[in-house]
């Protein structure tokens, strides 16, 4: 036919391709893979060498270990101990020396302003005289008794007995070896005074005998303004 335009037919090749697409979706992976490749390698040849790697954000988190816990150190105190006491005895501890001064006696202010110690009381003087009662002898409602003077001075001086009697009857009293002295009376109290004087540190015995009585030690003795000792 005049009008109709054929259509000639392709080459050996294009028929294949047409028939099979796989091929050219392969030849394309292949391609792309190629250029992935030179890609990559154009990348690594415009970086410095030996540039490293970015370091990763994040970090590894390191291991922790809980170290056990000692036991506190326990402090001992070491005390030392007492030595051991014998039974029935007590320890002895060494005095420690006095730091203290003895003390002296308070000072009395003088009128023209000074002071002086107090100086201790002085002993009181002991009696001019002492008497000792004793009984000698009793009979039948009777007695013979006795006062031992003493002169306890420092001087010759004269004496003075009384001693009283209740109920009493005085026969006869003496000094026995001494002058003889005098006696008075006043109620049941007899006064018997020396004849002479008595020396320091001499004794004088003076005797009496009383009657119609029972009772041997008088009621009250004394010598000067002491009394007499013996008759309780």
């Amino acid at each position: 036919m005049s009008g109709t335009r054929r259509v000639r037919p392709t080459s050996g090749a294009s028929t294949a391709i047409a028939n099979s697409p796989w091929i050219v979706v392969s030849v394309g992976v292949v391609v792309m893979v190629v250029l992935l490749f030179v890609a990559l390698g154009t990348y690594r040849t415009r970086g410095p060498v030996g540039e490293a790697f970015p370091a990763p954000e994040w970090t590894m988190p390191q291991p922790t270990m809980t170290l056990p816990t000692l036991p506190p150190t326990v402090s001992r105190s070491v005390t030392e101990s007492p030595a051991p006491v014998v039974p029935g005895l007590s320890p002895r501890s060494s005095p420690s020396p006095s730091t203290a001064r003895p003390t002296k006696p308070d000072a009395i202010p003088t009128p023209g302003g000074g002071s002086r110690s107090a100086s201790p009381p002085a002993p009181p003087a002991p009696p001019p005289f002492t008497g000792a009662y004793r009984v000698l002898e009793t009979y039948n409602g009777a007695f013979i008794g006795e006062v031992l003077v003493r002169n306890e001075s420092r001087s010759s001086q004269g004496w003075t007995v009384r001693m009283t009697f209740p109920y009493a009857n005085l026969v006869t009293a003496w000094i026995e070896g001494a002058p003889q002295g005098r006696i008075s009376r006043s109620g049941d109290t007899w006064t018997f005074t020396s004849g002479a004087d008595l020396n320091p540190g001499a004794a004088v015995p003076l005797r009496f005998h009383y009657d119609r009585t029972w009772a041997t030690r008088p009621t009250a003795c004394t010598v000067g303004n002491v009394g007499c000792s013996g008759i309780r």
